[in-house]
């Protein structure tokens, strides 16, 4: 059974990210486990000496790891902040270098950035294709699709319920389990 670990980029309560991700979760083909990681408010600021070669880390760092490491893709959803990744996103991301978790690792996106942002998160999410080029991953591109959602999209649930919407969000999670065989 393919795992799926869903990574949203937003530590709001109400994140249209993470409402997508659930989205995601809810559409994800049967017989595919897909998870949504929830620990990045925990991790500590990213700082090298706090990551020895071998040596323990923070419990966080290792849930993180582990939760990717158990992982056969990676389904990311951001939204931009002062035009590239937000920080608590970058952060999670630079806690993955020490072990090579993502490397080689499949890896797509969906930006759900409305249409009215500045860029429409394209900076945010060339920033993301630099950061997992630089880790390794391995950018699934016909998984990574621009859907953007609007916070009226969400439910009380807490999913998108808009059947275009929908769809878009399944055919992104179709493609990356594509990549991963399902």
């Amino acid at each position: 059974m393919p795992r799926l670990l869903l990574i949203s980029g937003s530590l709001r309560a109400g994140s249209t990210n993470t409402a997508v991700l659930r989205t995601a979760a809810d559409l994800a083909p049967t017989g595919t486990d897909a998870e949504l990681y929830d620990g990045m408010g925990s991790l500590p600021h990213f700082n090298p000496d706090d990551d020895p070669d071998g040596g323990p880390v923070d419990p966080a760092v290792a849930e993180l790891r582990a939760a990717i490491a158990a992982a056969d893709g990676l389904l990311l959803c951001t939204p931009e902040y002062a035009g590239a990744l937000p920080g608590a996103l970058k952060n999670l991301l630079e806690w993955t270098v020490g072990d090579a978790s993502t490397y080689a690792k499949p890896v797509a996106w969906i930006n759900a950035s409305s249409v009215a942002a500045p860029t429409g998160g394209a900076d945010a999410h060339e920033s993301l294709r630099n950061v997992l080029g630089y880790v390794g991953a391995e950018i699934v591109e016909d998984a990574c699709v621009r859907l953007p959602v609007s916070r009226g999209s969400v439910e009380q649930d807490g999913l998108v319920h808009d059947a275009d919407l929908r769809e878009g969000i399944a055919a992104s999670v179709r493609a990356l389990g594509a990549a991963l065989g399902a």
